[in-house]
């Protein structure tokens, strides 16, 4: 009977183990900062543009600033905002980068701060993932990989299974 008990309760931790790794497998770290879930949506055959959409999350007591980006997948990428202004949707390239406030975060979405992915050298398939690269300006360079939704995707879809 103890064998049965020490075979089930090794069991169950080793599935623990893989669900725990599964959960947390998309998220990346470099110093105070968490980056959660970067994301593209699929583009059609022929697209020369794609978005990259992702949340930082900074826990330490100094904000930070994204200031450059890159994707294997693009000959360029850009940090963009999205904004309505009176009534009209404007979009505009963030030179400077964004600030993430200390204790704070910033979401990268479809219809606000974006990463402008362009010159794709390939459409973008969903499924597919690539990877990048994000540049603080304290924190200091860290690679990501992106996943790669549907092409009408809206951000909702939970990546922790990636």
């Amino acid at each position: 009977m103890f064998k049965k008990s020490k075979s089930g309760a090794a069991l169950i931790g080793a599935f623990l183990l893989v669900a725990t790794q599964g959960a947390v497998a998309h998220e990346f770290k470099i110093g105070s900062l968490e980056i959660k879930h970067p994301w593209s949506r699929a583009t059609p055959a022929g697209a020369k543009v794609g978005g990259g959409y992702l949340t930082i999350k900074n826990e330490g007591d100094a904000e930070d600033r994204l200031v450059s980006v890159t994707a294997e997948i693009a000959g360029r990428a850009e940090i963009h905002e999205m904004a309505l202004n009176d009534g009209v949707m404007t979009m505009r390239q963030l030179p400077n980068g964004v600030v993430v406030p200390a204790k704070g975060s910033v979401t990268f979405k479809p219809g606000s701060y974006h990463l402008m992915l362009m010159d794709l050298k390939k459409p973008l398939k969903e499924g597919e993932p690539f990877s990048g690269t994000l540049t603080f300006e304290k924190a200091g360079t860290v690679q990501v990989k992106f996943v790669v939704d549907a092409i009408g995707a809206a951000g909702a879809v939970d990546h922790s299974g990636h």
